[in-house]
């Protein structure tokens, strides 16, 4: 499951053969995911002059690490990421998942460096914007600091809604939760309402939700037994909306 994300040819330069060289946003079929919307067309080339560079990652490699110097933010333009940090014990807690169209990098604006590790979980790419150049461009357009403002506030709104999952609710609702979520940012994308593969590990799943493994395999059987999904390995498909709807928010759902 890949986004189609075909641009005009580019000329091939030592650069690119690094695996990064410079993208233009106003000609990026993602634009209207992680750009502001009423950004002018003629103020798009300023944007332009932000994004660096694109950066390849390979499945399994860090964008970056907790403790790196925080310098960039980072646009996914295609595969999956996760974010983790590691506990005092050594094991890895994993903070969430960001996929094409989201900005990665903003938990290292507060102390300058990156409290959590980013790495792909698959084959990605990432354009690179350096965040003294988009906050230098923010002052000169507010639309875009509005914008940068409202991803902010959503990582807020994320991080409560985690904190509600962890503390609140069974293992039935958590899952539900996190499938209704998934492929309702992967629709927002131009994929199917009711199909998705898993970029992520069960393992990394039950990490992120606060489950153990089994608990996390036992609920997908569990869904699949009573007709609400259908799971052949990492591919999912949502048989029963409405029965997922019904098990994240039953009073508003009954």
């Amino acid at each position: 499951m890949t986004l189609d994300t075909t641009q005009k040819p580019i000329e091939i330069t030592p650069e690119n053969m690094l695996g990064t060289f410079k993208v233009a946003c106003s000609n990026c079929n993602l634009r209207e995911l992680c750009m502001p919307i009423g950004f002018k067309s003629e103020d798009m080339h300023r944007l332009d002059e932000v994004v660096e560079k694109r950066r390849k990652i390979k499945q399994g490699e860090q964008l970056y690490s907790a403790g790196d110097s925080f310098k960039s933010l980072y646009a996914i333009r295609t595969g999956f990421f996760k974010t983790c940090v590691s506990a005092a014990d050594g094991r890895e807690q994993v903070t969430g998942f960001q996929m094409a169209g989201e900005i990665m990098g903003l938990d290292g604006i507060v102390t300058d460096q990156h409290n959590c590790s980013a790495i792909a979980l698959e084959d990605a790419e990432v354009c690179v914007m350096p965040f003294a150049d988009v906050e230098e461009l923010s002052r000169e357009f507010p639309v875009l600091q509005r914008h940068i403002h409202k991803i902010m506030s959503r990582e807020i709104v994320r991080e409560n809604s985690v904190m509600m999952l962890l503390g609140n609710m069974r293992a039935e609702e958590r899952l539900a939760a996190f499938l209704l979520n998934l492929v309702q940012r992967l629709h927002a994308r131009g994929f199917s309402q009711s199909e998705l593969m898993l970029r992520m590990t069960r393992e990394e799943i039950g990490s992120y939700l606060g489950m153990k493994l089994e608990t996390v395999s036992r609920t997908f059987s569990k869904f699949s037994d009573e007709g609400i999904i259908e799971v052949k390995q990492r591919y999912v498909k949502i048989l029963d909306s409405e029965a997922l709807k019904k098990i994240f928010n039953p009073q508003t759902c009954a």
